[in-house]
């Protein structure tokens, strides 16, 4: 479910935590951050879900609270609720695996009723919904056009849903567009997915192979830096570089499957999101000395982790 560069910068974080920790890092406790980071993105994934099948709900809410009025109107005796019957929001609340999760990370403890309410009734009054509403059959269609269009157009595109979502998740600006992807992935085959393993195995053992390469060949990886580095002070290059690089010499080392132009690649991308202005350019020039001198050394083997 999460991909591979989602990984890399949850194993540069896991690094950054226990680069700047001022303990002694204890045995195990690297892995137990990265699965901490893991854990806040199934956290997220499984709140928008919670979200999107409260805002859908609410059509039933609504019409109870319309109804009951003193002297209800025409309108407000029949209010459509035809979206919280929706064939996917149906699956959703139909999967066990959620409904676990549901359980477990307790989303109602946080949910913003009030914002739901308010984009329940944004969502009422676009011409969207109103074609919706007035189909009477159900196609798979129309029933996930709805809720693709609520992502994107009254979730995505809300400043209260957004600023909502990074007071609540820390993790929102690395996750949120994998999170989408995720969602958008679910409502092809709802009730497919397994939230308690939110990293297939092989990206596991990536993740947890990436992490103790540059952990524990930390003072190697960085020999082999810090001769490119000419006149720049290793002192005062950023760590979120330092940690980069260290990381892309670590998959030029011990990752054999993974291409070397892959690898520089992912890692000036991670380099000009997460770093400085000229870092892309920077960790892109290094990287590229360093394989090219790895090639003629004859040391690229692209063999699997082992002792060096």
């Amino acid at each position: 479910m999460i991909s591979r560069r989602n990984i890399r910068v949850k194993v540069m974080q896991t690094l950054y935590t226990m680069m700047t920790m001022e303990n002694t890092v204890k045995p195990g406790e690297p892995q137990k951050i990265l699965q901490q980071h893991f854990d806040q993105t199934r956290s997220l994934l499984v709140y928008f879900i919670y979200f999107l099948t409260e805002v859908a709900g609410y059509a039933i809410k609504d019409a109870k609270h319309r109804t009951s009025k003193h002297l209800p109107s025409y309108d407000d005796l029949h209010v459509n609720t035809k979206i919280s019957d929706n064939e996917l929001i149906r699956k959703l609340l139909a999967d066990k695996s959620l409904n676990e999760q549901f359980t477990l990370e307790k989303p109602l403890l946080i949910c913003d009723k009030e914002l739901v309410r308010k984009i329940y009734h944004e969502l009422t009054e676009t011409s969207e919904y109103k074609t919706y509403i007035i189909t009477p059959e159900r196609d798979k269609n129309s029933e996930k056009k709805i809720i693709e269009f609520i992502i994107n157009d009254k979730f995505l595109s809300n400043d209260q849903f957004i600023a909502h979502m990074e007071d609540n998740f820390s993790n929102w600006d690395d996750d949120g567009e994998l999170v989408v992807q995720l969602i958008i992935a679910y409502l092809q085959r709802p009730g497919t997915f397994n939230f308690k393993q939110m990293v297939t195995p092989d990206k596991e053992v990536f993740a947890k192979e990436l992490l103790k390469a540059v952990a524990e060949k930390n003072e190697y990886l960085q020999g082999l830096i810090i001769p490119k580095l000419k006149n720049w002070d290793p002192e005062r290059i950023a760590l979120l570089d330092m940690i980069l690089m260290k990381m892309g010499v670590a998959e030029f080392l011990y990752f054999e499957t993974i291409p070397p132009k892959v690898t520089i690649n992912e890692y000036i991308d991670l380099a000009k999101e997460y770093s400085t202005a000229q870092s892309g350019q920077f960790v892109n020039g290094i990287l590229d000395n360093i394989h090219k001198e790895l090639v003629q050394q004859g040391k690229m083997h692209k063999v699997e982790y082992k002792k060096v």
